[in-house]
């Protein structure tokens, strides 16, 4: 044998056979059943001068040219051929590439390009993110707090101190007013709610609120505003004139004086400001156990458990329908909503929902008015008390007498000293006063 490119032709080949694996492909010679008439190829392109066609190197062979249509066929646009056959289509060939590319236009896409697992965050970034969340909240929640306690309306003088008064008592003690102040409201308001035209300041219902230093449950106890009391300074009157002569500052005087009771904490909140809240929170369920129909209070409501608005809300604790004693039963639908509003509030459907709190936020802040020493923590606390279901009753009383020009409330002097030394004491309020009113 020979080795290969030594510039020696091959010998010829005469009998038609299978040429040896180095001959030129373009010299392989026609064979049976094949088209004769194709003519052969000449040398290809660059081959050395005077060396005969056996002597051409295969790596000179003639660029491969697509043939000619048949005469009369003109080609398809965008026809080509893929392998050597025609294809189907107009689209372009598209060259091979990544499996995640686009396809073109009119293209099937592709298999999908096998993704790797994805990597689960370490442990260490998991912390990290809490600790981001955590600092987060903590910062939204100081914010709130002294944004809540630079809205907060405070009244200089309320509580100061005079001649004989009571001695701090243990416990917390909040007086909760809520007064038929119009301030606030439109005429238009006005009508709708059935509030009226009056002027001046009254008060529309008093509350005593004991949280105990303990582990028992907290106290709230309704004062009637048509009680009989000393008033000091102004001889023997309604407990609400009190408010309509000296203001809060007066009431509070009284209240402890009557009462023996030191008072912490003074809250106050007009007709706006009732609606207000009770608006923020959605609205508050209250089981209505007879029927209103009080056109005086702008109220008509069917017996049974239903969700009240503002409006309603504000007429079904004013009303003086229904029950014998229309007093005793108005203080009673009174504590039932505060406790019934204030649990909504204080829910974590209120609290943790910005579209809920921050707007019920705003609305207490413009809502109430308190004494000058307290602030969003107290606040916070008065919530949470009303939030664990206090102990409920009224002053005990007994009967009438005239006081002010007007029949007014007498109380029952026994039982109702039984109850503010208990809540002096920081005790529980004895069953048999609970169970008598």
């Amino acid at each position: 044998m020979r080795s290969p490119g030594d510039g020696r032709p091959l010998p010829p080949r005469t009998d038609g056979g299978p040429l040896s694996g180095g001959a030129p492909a373009h010299q392989r010679p026609a064979m049976p059943g094949r088209d004769a008439s194709r003519p052969p190829s000449g040398p290809p392109p660059g081959a050395r001068p005077g060396a005969g066609p056996e002597s051409a190197s295969t790596h000179l062979l003639p660029a491969h040219s697509e043939p000619a249509p048949p005469s009369g066929d003109a080609p398809r646009p965008g026809a080509g051929r893929v392998y050597g056959r025609e294809r189907s289509g107009k689209s372009p060939v598209r060259p091979l590439g990544r499996r995640d590319e686009p396809p073109g236009p009119g293209e099937p896409p592709g298999p999908p390009r096998p993704r790797s697992p994805r990597k689960r965050p370490s442990g260490r970034t998991i912390l990290k993110i809490v600790a981001a969340v955590v600092a987060v909240l903590l910062v939204a929640t100081v914010g709130l707090f002294f944004w809540i306690n630079s809205r907060l309306a405070g009244i200089e003088g309320v509580l100061d101190n005079y001649p004989g008064r009571v001695a701090d008592t243990p416990g917390t003690n909040w007086l909760l007013v809520g007064s038929d102040s119009r301030k606030g409201l439109s005429a238009a308001q006005r009508r709708k709610l059935a509030t009226g035209r009056a002027a001046g300041q009254r008060t529309d219902s008093m509350m005593l609120l004991h949280i105990p230093d303990g582990s028992d449950r907290p106290t709230l106890v309704s004062l009637p505003r048509d009680s009989a009391v000393t008033i000091p300074g102004k001889g023997r009157n309604k407990l609400n004139a009190a408010y309509a002569i000296g203001g809060p500052k007066l009431l509070v005087r009284t209240v402890e004086t009557v009462t023996g009771v030191h008072v912490d904490h003074y809250m106050e909140i007009g007709f706006a400001g009732f609606v207000g809240i009770v608006d923020a929170i959605g609205g508050v369920e209250i089981d209505v156990r007879a029927a209103v129909d009080d056109p005086k209070a702008g109220l008509k409501l069917k017996k049974g458990r239903q969700v009240l608005n503002g409006s309603q809300a504000l007429g079904y604790v004013r009303t003086r329908k229904g029950g014998a004693l229309p007093d005793f039963e108005r203080t009673k639908r009174q504590r039932q909503f505060l406790g019934a509003v204030v649990k909504k509030a204080a829910g974590p459907g209120v609290l943790l929902n910005p579209f809920t709190s921050i707007p019920l936020a705003m609305s207490a802040t413009d809502a109430v008015t308190v004494d000058s020493d307290t602030g969003a923590l107290d606040m916070l606390s008065l919530g949470l008390a009303m939030g664990d279901s206090p102990v409920t009753t009224v002053v005990p009383f007994g009967g009438n007498e005239i006081a002010g020009g007007g029949s007014a409330v007498k109380w029952d002097r026994t039982r109702a000293l039984a109850l503010f030394d208990a809540l002096k004491n920081d005790k529980p309020v004895p069953q048999e006063i609970l169970d008598a009113n």
